[in-house]
């Protein structure tokens, strides 16, 4: 029952794997500058837990900074009820994944959909254990922030492969011969309005490419189309909350700036004020892995080479865009 309970609290508020899912207007804390200078000078702090610490050493030990907190076992755990939502509620369609290689590393780089709920994140990392067994290392970056809402959630973040959305966690998993999940547009591209649906947004963050640069990696895109018809987000009040919060009328919960303050047609609310957790529509979702992207140059010096870094983003967001706009079509 534990395990079912912290499954279902997981699914409800979805808050694994969004790098900038950041409960802030400011950047994610996997930034260009940050990640830059981490691999400048990769011994300036500290390295990451690899769990041989006590349990009681904080704060690399803590859930987040600890690349063996991934529990196999309660991965396992998860897949029955992630595979009946699969296929019952929202009839998953799914094509390319023959472009992940069955061994080796790989970034891939998401974008989501669907509030907190994130179906088509969840329904692809079902797809992913299928296919490559829950043993091979992947890990996934989760904002600072969000490893603030609640000790369980972020336990079980940990248990599933979550590490802080931080430089050196990144560069921690990659360096043990991980795979890394990533998804730039973090919570605005969660709760991006209904209108934008179609639309990859990234916002211009830049650091995932400077790691399958440093580590001359492939990106692997990874799409979905149906998500996010599973609530409507109709506009973003956070300007205005934002405005009452400085004036001191409005807190944020558990003081955690939420970053952006959607207001959507959904269950359960029926109308969501917020970035509340919801329970997705039963809508089929397609997903789709794209064709690897890759770069004429790698290495430190291409890493740190900011025109070509943004010449390499805007090829990633551009294949996506194509990728997503071809799904889109297929589907119809």
């Amino acid at each position: 029952m534990a395990h079912l309970r912290c499954v279902l609290e997981d699914y409800a508020t979805g808050v694994f794997l969004h790098p900038g899912s950041c409960m802030s207007r400011c950047p994610p804390i996997l930034t260009e500058t940050g990640l830059t200078d981490a691999i400048a000078h990769p011994k300036s702090s500290p390295a990451p837990s690899t769990g041989n610490s006590s349990e009681n050493a904080a704060p690399l030990s803590t859930p987040g900074w600890c690349l063996r907190r991934r529990d196999p076992d309660f991965i396992r755990a998860c897949l029955p009820w992630w595979a009946w939502a699969y296929r019952h509620y929202f009839r998953v369609q799914t094509a390319g994944w023959e472009h992940i290689p069955s061994v080796g590393q790989v970034l891939v780089v998401g974008a989501h959909n669907g509030g907190f709920a994130a179906p088509d994140m969840f329904m692809m990392m079902l797809d992913w254990f299928r296919r490559f067994g829950v043993e091979r290392p992947a890990y996934g970056l989760m904002d600072a922030n969000a490893w603030k809402l609640h000790p369980s959630l972020s336990e079980s973040a940990a248990k599933l492969g979550a590490v802080v959305a931080h430089p050196k966690m990144a560069i921690a998993a990659l360096d043990q011969g991980a795979s890394v999940l990533v998804y730039p547009g973090g919570v605005r591209d969660l709760f991006r309005p209904h209108y934008l649906r179609d639309r990859i947004c990234l916002f211009n963050n830049q650091a995932f490419v400077k790691l399958a640069l440093r580590y001359e990696l492939p990106i692997v895109p990874v799409i979905s189309h149906g998500a996010h018809d599973t609530l409507m987000v109709l506009g973003d009040a956070y300007p205005l909350v934002s405005q009452l919060h400085r004036w001191g009328l409005f807190p944020w919960i558990n003081g955690v700036n939420p970053g952006v303050f959607p207001v959507y047609l959904g269950l359960p609310w029926g109308v969501g004020l917020g970035p509340l957790p919801n329970l997705p529509l039963p809508m089929t979702i397609h997903t789709r892995v794209c064709e690897p992207v890759c770069f004429p140059r790698y290495g430190a010096a291409a890493a740190s080479d900011r025109a070509y870094v943004s010449t390499c983003y805007e090829q990633v967001q551009n294949h996506m865009q194509r990728s997503l706009d071809q799904l889109i079509a297929e589907a119809s």
